[in-house]
Parts: structure tokens; sequence; C-alpha cells
């Protein structure tokens, strides 16, 4: 007996698929996903890319121009600082600080926010409105300025800088998850796991938090570029990582008073964290337009 197909049979693609063909689709989320990582490549392979070590000095060689100028050498790539150090070497070291802080201030955000979230998400009463009105009393503050006064009270240092900044990052993980879980609380799914008996840690971690991992992953993204600039700008100020520790925000505020005599000293950090920041939003807007349910293009 011969089988007649009257209609044909169209394949619907995977979740996964059709997140990486949204994702592929939008240039400029590939172009920042490149050059992200081209600067992961860099920092994680810093020992071998790298010519020379960051604080090796070349007293003979003091603020050398970058190697394409007339003055230039070609040992020294971006040139060297007021002490003689290579600022390629340095750039390429501070890349696996600057991107290993933010990971550990944006993992230790997204933790804190995610828990205080789903605490005020599923409670009533005192305690959502403690949390929250607390959230309002942190994000009424600009994030920098927040960050600085409580390095002012905690004490200047590479560690306190990293609790400062994972301070004023975790309001908006707690906005986003109360918020997630508030829409997805009167959803079947949720009812259903609700009369089955769930109790409110399994009903957020079995039903919920897997259902709003879209928004948590732009978020991180997002916080992710915060962080980075938030670092900088503490280093910048002399209260996060201390010289001679290869930071971008060190180095610029190391090479500021030099910027008339050797401005590649400071242009070139400076474009670098452009570019990192840049990129990571790129992918950000990327995952954002890839991740949203409301696409159905």
């Amino acid at each position: 007996m011969i089988e007649v197909k009257i209609y044909k049979d169209i394949p619907i693609p995977g979740r996964w698929r059709q997140f990486n063909r949204q994702f592929r689709q939008h240039k400029g989320a590939m172009l920042g996903l490149f050059f992200l990582l081209i600067i992961l490549i860099a920092s994680v392979f810093a020992p071998i890319i790298a010519p020379y070590d960051p604080a090796e000095q070349f007293p003979e060689f003091l603020r050398k121009p970058p190697a394409w100028t007339d003055d230039g050498n070609r040992e020294f790539i971006f040139g060297t600082d007021d002490l003689g150090r290579d600022v390629f070497s340095r750039i390429i070291y501070g890349s696996q600080l600057s991107l290993g802080l933010s990971a550990v201030v944006v993992f230790i955000a997204a933790i804190f926010g995610i828990l205080l979230g789903a605490i005020a998400g599923l409670s009533r009463g005192f305690i959502e409105f403690s949390i929250l009105r607390l959230m309002d009393i942190i994000l009424a503050v600009p994030s920098l300025l927040l960050a600085i006064v409580i390095i002012a009270i905690i004490g200047p240092g590479l560690p306190n800088a990293i609790y400062a900044v994972a301070i004023v990052l975790i309001p908006h993980f707690v906005r986003i998850v109360r918020a997630s879980i508030k829409e997805e609380m009167n959803k079947d799914y949720v009812v259903a796991a609700r009369l089955d008996g769930a109790n409110k840690a399994r009903l957020f971690t079995h039903s919920i938090l897997p259902n709003i991992l879209p928004p948590l992953i732009v978020q991180v993204s997002l916080a992710f570029s915060t962080a980075i600039i938030d670092i900088a700008a503490l280093g910048f100020l002399g209260l996060g990582a201390q010289p001679p520790n290869p930071e971008w925000g060190t180095i610029l505020s190391q090479s500021r008073d030099y910027i008339q005599l050797a401005p590649w000293t400071v242009t070139i950090p400076g474009v670098a964290i452009l570019i990192t920041v840049l990129s990571i939003n790129l992918v950000g807007d990327g995952l954002r337009d890839a991740l949203d349910p409301k696409d159905g293009s």
C-alpha cells in the first residue's frame, strides 16, 4: 500500500536553531562578537601574545612612539610609556585583569540579585516592600558615585572596588527577576506546579527560572560592560587597582600627566576600553533581539 502525503511536511526549527538564525542576522552583534572573541583570546593567551612582561622597563626607550610613526621602533608596536614599559604588553595583560574582574563582579551581582529578586517576587507585604525600597535607594544614586561612596566607607583597594561595583549592579537584576516572576505567576504551568504542591523554592528553580533566562542573559551582557567602565573609572581615580597592576583605568591614570608628551599612552588604553564596551553592547543588543519571544520573524 502506497502512502500518499497530501500536505508537505515543514520542519519546525528548534529553539537553539531559531536563536542562532536570529543572532546571525544581526550584523552589529556579529561584528561585536568578532572583536569580543579577539579580546578574550588575547586575555587568555596574554603570556604568549605579549612580547614583554608588563612591568619590564627599557630605560633607553622612554616614551617611544608607536611603531607606525617616524620615530617609532618595531620592537614596541604601541610604543612605550614614561617608564619605558611596552604599552602593547600592558594592554594585553590589562585585558586579562579588566575582563576577569568584571566577570567576578557580574557573577556576584547576578547571584545576589537573582536571590533577592526571587524573594521579592515570591513574597508579599513587608519583605517585598523592604527589598524594593532598598533597591530604589541604590538606583537613585548614579552607579559610579555610589561606588565611590562605598569605597570611601570601606577603604580603597581592588577587593573593595569589586564589592562596590557589584553592589551598584544588584538592583538591576532584582528588578528584572521580580518583574519576570510577577509576569509568570499567573501562567498555566506555574499554576499547575503550585497545585501539584511545589514550594516556593522548587517553583522558582524548576518552573520559573528556566523561562526567565532570556532577560537575565541580556542583563548579564549589559552589566558586564557597566562593570568594565566602573572598574576602569575607579582605577583611574586611584580607588581600584593600584600600580603597577596593568589595569586599563590604572594605565590611564598613570599616563594622564604625559598626554601632551606621549598621547599614545592615553589614547590606546582608552580605545581598548571603548572597543571592548562597544563590542559587549552590540552582542547584548543581538541577544535581546534573538531571545525576544515577541519577535516572530
